[in-house]
């Protein structure tokens, strides 16, 4: 598939208009100018069939017999993923403040799990994702995510593979200089 490389990932996302320039807080709180509104890539089914096999392809060695994505974002790339391995797909979800499985879904012990997100910052919520399938007692085999935005300084404590690595500037919002500029800060990602 040549579609996979960084430019080509990244061009999806300017024709979709999901590449967006401005002042955000992102879910793990830091603030930044630059934001991957994944939604409205995945909106379009092509695009999601698509960038859910360039995972799967990056990510069939691991073996997994199921995925495992944090809603609302991973919801589609995961079962995109999954469709494209051949598995099922499941999500964690929030229930007071902690993610967890819900709706009957369950891990067995010793089930290969692949964690997919669509966009990881810090790594924060996929390692929580992971933590989920660990406590279920499943084999976490890997993680993967359409765009890495730290620049490959995410904190993921498994094998981790994104179709696009990219380094866009984050602030503490203490010392964010669009904050110190007056700019009005939006938060466009699932978790408020």
């Amino acid at each position: 598939m040549t579609f996979v490389t960084v430019d080509a990932v990244l061009d999806r996302f300017r024709r979709a208009g999901a590449l967006l320039d401005g002042h955000f807080r992102l879910t793990s709180g830091l603030h930044s100018p630059g934001y991957l509104q994944c939604a409205l890539v995945l909106q379009h089914p092509r695009e999601a069939e698509a960038l859910g096999a360039a995972i799967a392809e990056r990510t069939r060695q691991l073996g997994a017999q199921a995925i495992l994505s944090p809603a609302l974002g991973g919801i589609v790339i995961g079962q995109e993923v999954a469709r494209a391995l051949g598995v099922r797909a499941i999500f964690a979800e929030r229930q007071d403040s902690t993610l967890t499985l819900r709706r009957g879904f369950s891990l067995s012990p010793g089930e290969k799990v692949l964690v997919v997100e669509d966009v990881v910052t810090t790594g924060g919520s996929t390692q929580e994702t992971i933590e989920v399938a660990r406590a279920a007692g499943a084999q976490v085999v890997g993680a993967a995510a359409i765009i890495d935005r730290s620049g490959g300084q995410q904190r993921i404590d498994v094998s981790f593979h994104a179709l696009a690595t990219v380094a866009l500037p984050t602030y503490e919002p203490e010392s964010c200089p669009l904050c110190a500029a007056g700019r009005l800060v939006v938060k466009p990602g699932s978790r408020l």
